[in-house]
């Protein structure tokens, strides 16, 4: 693709294709040390922040697809990383947690990550990345702005 097209200068398509491009740099090292997928990572990662949560929790925390969020969830369960147990505030739903393992797994991990990130932002200087990260915080603010004014039924289309 050409740098002056009008897609690579497209901001949300940019943003994808770099958040693509980290997360699949980061998976290859969950995927060969740990034998974990991005979305499995992902719930360890919201898991082993938030602690015992719902499915339900965990699509909103991370923004995926219900089904992929089910799946990871599957997955971790099957070895032993994460365990359901009833909901006692709701009984049609069962709270996830990471267990032992999946603890001291996750433990292991987000040293990894943070290295990761390091190496990913090194050619920024502590500076900039405060200021990229306060933009990113500002980005999402303003689509949570703007889902909130989508489900009030303005669709700020003319």
């Amino acid at each position: 693709m050409q740098p002056s097209s009008p897609l690579s200068q497209f901001l949300p398509y940019r943003l994808s294709i770099t958040s693509n491009a980290v997360s699949g740099r980061i998976a290859q090292e969950y995927r060969t040390r740990f034998g974990l997928s991005i979305p499995e990572w992902r719930v360890m990662a919201v898991l082993g922040d938030a602690g015992s949560i719902t499915q339900r929790e965990l699509t909103r925390f991370t923004l995926m697809d219900k089904v992929a969020v089910n799946r990871a969830c599957k997955i971790l369960e099957e070895r032993g990383l994460a365990a359901r147990k009833p909901n006692a505030l709701d009984g049609r739903s069962h709270l996830l947690a990471l267990t032992d393992d999946g603890r001291a797994m996750h433990g292991e991990i987000m040293p990894l990550a943070q290295e990761m990130e390091q190496r990913i932002f090194a050619g920024l200087s502590g500076d900039e990345k405060a200021q990229f990260t306060a933009l990113l915080g500002q980005v999402m603010e303003q689509i949570k702005d703007l889902d909130e004014e989508f489900q009030n039924g303005d669709f700020g289309i003319s």
